[in-house]
């Protein structure tokens, strides 16, 4: 396949992938998103063990600089599904006088 047909199809998978995710986040209820931010921060877990893993590879440099980046996003991604979860369950928290 030639590199244009190539990314034509690779762009148009990530089109889809936009469009088809957005259309599933947007139909969960409220009370399912708790579950489903743990189930992503597992899924960022496991990223951040898969980059920990590569970045000790001597693959070469772009190895390290892209496990780095996988690093730092998963992390942040963790970090914040792990805010945004307490946040949720200090809201089904009773108010103490």
């Amino acid at each position: 396949m030639d590199p244009i047909g190539l990314l034509i199809m690779l762009l148009t998978i990530f089109v889809l992938a936009i469009f088809i995710g957005f259309e599933i986040i947007t139909k969960v209820p409220p009370t399912l998103h708790t579950p489903l931010m743990s189930g992503s921060n597992a899924i960022s877990g496991i990223t951040i063990v898969g980059a920990i893993l590569s970045a000790h590879l001597e693959a070469g440099p772009t190895t390290n600089v892209l496990a780095t980046l996988a690093i730092v996003f998963a992390t942040i991604n963790v970090v914040g599904g792990f805010l945004v979860t307490h946040r949720m369950l200090e809201m089904f928290r009773k108010k103490r006088d």
